[in-house]
């Protein structure tokens, strides 16, 4: 099916290329508008108790967190001097009604009650505004139109609250991907000219992943009309849609570039433009016609056998890529949802432009996929001419293979070293800490938390409610006597310990409920605060009998409900990508042994990978290096999404890996060789790929926002521990360990099997393909294909024309009913019919001489002249004979690991393969 897409694609690649530009411009225009598309917030449970509170705060009670907080300061005058009381009024006062719902200031109330809106040195006080609109564009616009007017005469002002914060989170969030575009554009076009050595191969991979980034937009545009999607999401999907891309751009160029040179050797085609070497414009016009008639089924074979190869196992990865994102649409919170089925389509998306795109670029160019070649990547260099067999992986499979239980051993030490710190792992949630340290937006929080009475104080909010609470009655109303009940209920909140202080701050008759705020002495985080809100769940209220509902809210129990709701999502999430990663490795590999390690693998990279993120942002040990606030834990969603993604990159290099080792097993059935090869063929492609990978991360580790670094190193270290240690090392030695029993398949899944086989299958060069040969020395500048061949002594009996050689003598014959051997030089896999056997080479008169290449063109070209036939003769058949038995192939020898004779260890050698 993939080889016949990749012709396909080869015959039709004009018009693939159009499709695809016409696609990739309706994709832009269309992902732009994903920008007016973002929601903030997500990180909650919506069917959470905490979730619940919140909305019932914003809907009847009055938002605590109110849409503007304004900041307003001055160096000389108090908030009690009459002047700035009179410039912050005044500026308040004339709001428009149109736009503004709410203003609440320090000359709203009386008394202790106004304390808290003025700073302890009483130069500053703060003015919550809340917006009119439900929506967030409907209360930026309205932010936006009420902003200029928010400037109050003689004092400093400053901008906070959500609607700012929100605003700035998805600036930053468009500069942070700007600015990685930036700085790892020219590193990236660098590396990727060293890794390919040819400028022509490493400016592929920047355009598929310019047309994945494009898709991603116009797919998460999609998105946005199924389910709210958080700017975060933006940041995840191009540094996931850029990395795969290019990664799987690296495994379809090599592959594509070794088919081609399989190819044009077996057939025998020069590589570069050899016609420039004719000496007159007609010769160089026939040969470089001839040239480019070899060359196209070449090209069509080569590219259907990239895509039946890497082409399959790109398509297996990104499956399973995006298997262990589906994962992700298991969990409550949006920001996991909609960041999830963004990511599956930006996976697609790259799987779509590595198979589909890339492979019409390759199309129209063909061998020119070599242009700008670098020195190192020439025919002549040192480098081309090495053996495989002496080169760093080679010797590393060779090391490995030799001795396991070392490599075993230290790399799980490492791991375990590595995974330590996040057993003291403590979760907490997304503030304006987040943001760069310079933000204004932060500052202003900042400032009211440090400034400020009871401004590090986080509420417990519990919020009361049924049908039997009077809709008549207002908490603020003067002499309006509060319900014995609701009081009590309040006394019982305010003697818990720990409580300072529980007040009604909110009543709504139509919703038949009321709010209690309970301040405690504890940061919101601590455990004690956390037993505080556990205690008040606990409590129960009832009038004349009939209970009431009781719903805690705030950021501690905010917390507590995302926790909670993770751990119950975490085990079905484990189980789905488990088993569906399981099946497609099953169909791809056809083992059940093999699923089961990469797994156990992967899951090794990520407990590394936490244990890094604990102790760089937890414990702070990155700050300093990528200048965030440590907040003394982590949050808790990223990890799930690092989770995910990690999960799915580690199983990307894994299927690589073991496809290869696969293909080598296949034909050698030798565990060990089958290892040692894949290592040889692949360690470095997955190693180039990963410096690629780990490039775009890297940008991305040096965003403004804390969580986007905190996903960035997470990813950055799975990455290196993975191709590092894990591929490279704990693999191979853990394979070398289970032998034959890798590839263990039961009688029962054989049959199964067999009808869901997603192996590759390597695709040659077809027979019969019509290729020119080398070209003739200068002196013969023929413009037809030739076959240029050692001499072959004539016929026993036969003098040569020229009288001086002596007739040879007779050789001995096969036995009756077996065929001659076939050259043992001659792989059987590689072997093909000869396509200029109408040009054979002349029997050379001396013996003893060297022999000597020689030119014969065939009679009418329809085979072969003897030397002994007269020009001219009548053809006759069976002149020589009756035709004799089609030559049987030669056996071929394979290399295999035989076990040295004193038990020190293996070496290298060969074996009659019989066919």
């Amino acid at each position: 099916m993939l080889s016949g897409l990749g012709r396909l694609i080869h015959r039709r690649r004009w018009t693939s290329l159009v499709l695809i530009l016409i696609m990739t411009g309706v994709a832009g225009a269309w992902g732009l508008g994903v920008f007016a598309k973002f929601k903030e917030g997500g990180f909650e449970d919506p069917d959470a108790s905490s979730t619940l509170v919140a909305k019932l705060g914003a809907t009847y009670f009055g938002s605590t967190n109110p849409d503007v907080l304004v900041l307003y300061s001055s160096d000389t005058m108090t908030v009690d001097d009459p002047r700035f009381e009179a410039s912050v009024v005044t500026t308040i006062a004339r709001l428009p009604r149109a736009r503004v719902d709410e203003i609440i200031s320090y000359w709203s109330f009386n008394g202790e009650a106004a304390r808290t809106f003025a700073s302890h040195d009483r130069h500053s006080t703060f003015v919550a505004v809340k917006l009119k609109g439900t929506e967030g564009a409907d209360k930026s616009e309205n932010y936006h139109a009420v902003k200029d007017s928010l400037a109050a005469p003689g004092l400093d002002v400053r901008y906070g609250g959500s609607v700012p914060l929100g605003e700035e989170f998805g600036q930053q969030v468009v500069a942070d991907i700007v600015r990685a575009e930036t700085i790892t554009a020219l590193p990236l076009l660098i590396l990727l000219v060293i890794l390919f050595g040819a400028v022509t191969a490493s400016v592929l991979p920047i355009f598929v992943g310019v047309f994945s980034t494009v898709g991603g937009l116009a797919v998460l545009h999609v998105v946005t009309y199924a389910a709210d999607v958080t700017s975060f999401a933006l940041e995840v999907v191009t540094m996931m849609g850029v990395g795969l891309a290019i990664d799987y751009s690296l495994f379809i160029i090599s592959r594509f570039r070794e088919e081609l040179q399989r190819g044009m050797t077996a057939q025998g085609l020069p590589p570069g433009k050899p016609w420039k070497r004719e000496r007159d414009k007609a010769a160089r016009k026939a040969a470089k016609e001839a040239h480019r008639t070899a060359l196209k089924p070449i090209r069509e074979a080569a590219l259907a056998a990239t895509m039946a190869t890497a082409g399959r196992t790109i398509m297996v990865s990104g499956v399973t890529v995006s298997a262990a994102l589906a994962g992700l649409l298991l969990f409550p919170q949006m920001f996991l949802r909609t960041i999830g089925l963004a990511g599956i389509a930006t996976v697609m998306v790259a799987v779509f432009g590595a198979t589909v795109l890339l492979p019409t670029l390759l199309a129209l160019l063909g061998p020119r996929v070599e242009g700008g070649q670098m020195w190192w990547r020439r025919p002549s260099a040192k480098r081309a001419r090495r053996d495989p067999e002496s080169g760093f992986w080679y010797r590393l499979g060779h090391s490995v293979m030799k001795h396991p239980l070392p490599y075993f051993a230290v790399v799980l030490v490492i791991l375990g070293v590595m995974f330590v710190p996040f057993l003291n792992v403590q979760f907490g949630s997304v503030d304006a800490r987040v943001l760069p340290k310079d933000s204004p937006t932060r500052a202003v929080v900042e400032t009211i938390k440090r400034d400020f009475p009871n401004g590090t104080v986080e509420p417990i909010d519990v919020v009361v409610s049924g049908d039997l609470i009077p809709r008549d009655w207002t908490p603020s109303g003067k002499g309006d006597p509060i319900p014995p009940y609701l009081e009590q209920f309040r006394k019982q909140l305010a003697s818990l310990p720990g409580v300072t202080e529980a007040q009604f701050t909110g009543y709504s008759g139509s919703y038949g409920g009321v709010r209690i705020s309970v301040t405690h002495k504890y940061e919101p985080m601590d455990q004690r605060a956390q037993d505080l809100v556990t205690k008040i769940r606990a409590m129960s209220l009832t009038k004349d009998g009939y209970p009431m509902h009781i719903d805690v809210g705030g950021s501690t129990a905010g917390q507590m409900d995302l926790m909670s709701s993770l751990m119950r999502s975490l085990p079905k999430m484990a189980l789905v990508v488990g088993v569906a990663t399981f099946v497609l490795l099953f169909m791809f590999f056809g083992s059940i042994v093999l699923p089961l390690k990469a797994i156990v693998m992967n899951v090794l990279s990520i407990g590394a990978s936490f244990g890094a993120i604990v102790w760089g942002f937890q414990y702070g040990h990155l700050a300093g290096l990528l200048d965030f606030t440590p907040t003394g834990g982590v949050e808790a969603t990223s990890m799930i999404l690092i989770l995910a993604v990690v999960f799915g990159l580690s199983m990307d290099y894994e299927v690589f890996l073991l496809s290869r080792i696969r293909e080598e097993w296949d034909l050698t059935h030798d565990n060990r060789v089958a290892v040692a090869s894949g290592m040889q063929h692949t360690g470095g492609i997955i190693t180039s790929a990963a410096l690629l990978f780990l490039l775009v991360i890297a940008a991305f580790s040096m965003a403004g926002i804390t969580v986007v670094k905190l996903i960035g190193v997470g990813m950055f270290v799975a990455v290196v521990v993975d191709a590092a240690l894990v591929r490279s090392l704990l693999v191979p030695a853990t394979m070398r360990f289970m032998g034959a029993a890798n590839w263990w398949l039961p009688g029962f899944l054989a049959g199964l099997h067999a009808r869901m086989d997603l192996r590759e299958r390597t695709v040659l060069v077809p027979d019969g393909a019509t290729v020119a040969p080398p070209r003739l020395p200068d002196e013969q500048p023929f413009p037809y294909a030739i076959d240029w061949a050692e001499s072959t002594p004539p016929p026993p009996g036969t003098v040569p024309a020229n009288g001086n050689g002596r007739p040879d003598t007779v050789e001995p014959k096969a036995p009756s009913g077996m065929a001659p051997e076939a050259p043992a030089d001659v792989p059987r896999a590689r072997q093909r019919a000869d396509a200029n056997a109408a040009f054979q080479a002349e029997p050379q008169p001396n013996g003893d001489a060297s022999p000597k290449l020689v030119f014969q063109s065939a009679a009418g070209g329809a085979g072969p002249r003897r030397a002994s036939e007269p020009d001219g003769a009548p053809w006759a058949p069976w002149a020589d004979g009756p035709p004799q038995p089609v030559p049987r192939p030669a056996p071929r020898t394979r290399r295999v690991i035989v076990p040295n004779a004193d038990g020190s260890g293996w070496h290298w050698g060969e074996e009659e393969d019989t066919p």
